[in-house]
């Protein structure tokens, strides 16, 4: 239970800093260009969101590769994870929200969900991660 709960904070702890620097600091004028996101955002929600996709990304990472060594999970994780979420956040979005440009959404949501998974994807190997004994 310790690993799941530091797991899930491995991956909500950057990703609510990085999702609001990205989208409401720096790229905030091209996310209103686009014209993409209703004016009264509900963190309250977004939240939310995290805490199930950071619980979720723990059990996925636990069943699949607790027994690997940082970098390799790291990596078999993002493998799976980055595509999966880069489905729902950048692709069905685009699909069926309206915008002044789908293709630029995607683009910047691609890029966002890259950085994301570079950046969660170690930290919950770490979580994981074989220690050798001392």
């Amino acid at each position: 239970m310790k690993k799941r709960i530091l797991a899930i904070l491995a991956y909500m702890l950057p990703t609510f800093p990085l999702g609001f620097v990205w989208h409401l600091t720096i790229f905030a004028d091209y996310y209103r260009s686009l014209n993409v996101y209703r004016e009264d955002m509900i963190i309250p929600f977004g939240a939310g969101s995290m805490l199930v996709q950071g619980i979720l990304f723990s059990i996925i990472y636990e069943k699949m590769f607790a027994s690997e060594r940082v970098l390799s999970g790291a990596l078999k994780f993002g493998a799976i994870a980055c595509p999966l979420a880069w489905s729902y956040m950048a692709l069905a979005a685009s699909a069926k929200h309206r915008m002044d440009s789908w293709s630029g959404y995607l683009a910047i949501e691609t890029a966002f969900v890259i950085v994301h998974f570079v950046v969660v994807s170690p930290l919950i190997a770490l979580v994981y991660s074989r220690r050798s004994a001392t």
